[in-house]
């Protein structure tokens, strides 16, 4: 009897699942099967469905691409600097927050606000403060020309300069959400433990390695994913600094390389779409295999 009931409750547990699985099977991992396949197809053509033949010549046009190579390049630059810096002062602000007593709940408010205004609108903001017109030099370069340097065209000026405005950009708009993250997992640390420690005389540095980071580090280790996965991800972003033609500004990234493969001036190429994309898949996916061995060593998850 007592077995059947468990067999009952098995069923009925599978048929609330149901509707979940057949949603991720339908809009995940058929699409991601479907754009695989495509990626073998070798001159496919989305009108007619047809190909001449299948084989890795699609991931060679890809790997040889000098566009993909540059997306490549932009992307891995604004994944190993903003992810590590983002999380970084991400973590200083929270220490912050977490410290203060008046005005706490304000500047909770005041550092979440970018988290919720458009990102284009707020690249629309930073290409205004940033670019270069015939009519005005940018703010920034008001400010640099103040100081006693030179004026620099960040948007289309030269490579590095276009780079640190995406990057800034990208911190900016990521640093609401690690912070909210940050400061509730600062709050839920037992205060037992903090009290202990000053029992003990211990130092505030020491304190935060030994006590704070470790109970923290859950979020954090969360928080670094996250970051690589959006920041692989990163396009909109992109096109709200530097517009459309990010191939002739030099800033294209692997996702707006899928794009223009697909309906951009050099639209009309799934195949070669459909590697580009498996390739970033297969990057993300590595990096993030990566990141979870090291958390089963550094990671305490209490």
């Amino acid at each position: 009897m007592a077995g059947k009931r468990s067999d009952h409750r098995g069923v009925k547990g599978w048929l609330y699942l149901l509707p979940a699985l057949l949603f991720l099977g339908v809009f995940m991992v058929y699409p991601l099967f479907d754009v695989f396949v495509y990626s073998f197809e070798e001159g496919y053509h989305s009108a007619s469905q047809t190909y001449f033949g299948t084989g890795w010549y699609n991931y060679s046009y890809v790997l040889h691409d000098p566009y993909f190579l540059q997306a490549v390049k932009n992307t891995l630059l604004l994944v190993a600097i903003t992810v590590p810096l983002s999380t970084g002062i991400a973590l200083l602000i929270s220490l912050g927050l977490h410290s203060i007593t008046p005005l706490k709940n304000l500047f909770q408010t005041i550092y979440f606000l970018p988290y919720v205004t458009n990102t284009l609108a707020v690249g629309l903001v930073f290409m205004v403060l940033f670019k270069k017109t015939a009519y005005s030099e940018g703010l920034i370069n008001l400010l640099i020309t103040w100081l006693g340097g030179s004026s620099v065209d960040f948007i289309d000026g030269p490579y590095w300069a276009k780079m640190f405005v995406l990057c800034f950009y990208t911190i900016w708009v990521v640093l609401p959400f690690k912070i909210l993250i940050l400061t509730s997992a600062l709050a839920s640390v037992n205060q037992e433990y903090y009290n202990a420690a000053k029992v003990d005389g211990t130092s505030r540095l020491r304190t935060f390695m030994r006590i704070t980071l470790p109970m923290i580090s859950p979020m954090i280790f969360y928080l670094i994913i996250t970051g690589f996965i959006g920041a692989f991800k990163a396009y909109s972003d992109v096109v709200a600094l530097f517009g459309v033609n990010l191939n002739g500004a030099g800033m294209n990234t692997i996702v707006g390389y899928v794009y223009d493969m697909l309906y951009g001036d050099s639209g009309g190429y799934p195949s070669y779409a459909s590697a580009a994309a498996i390739l970033l898949f297969v990057i993300v996916l590595t990096i993030t295999c990566i990141n979870l061995l090291i958390s089963k060593k550094k990671i305490h998850y209490s």
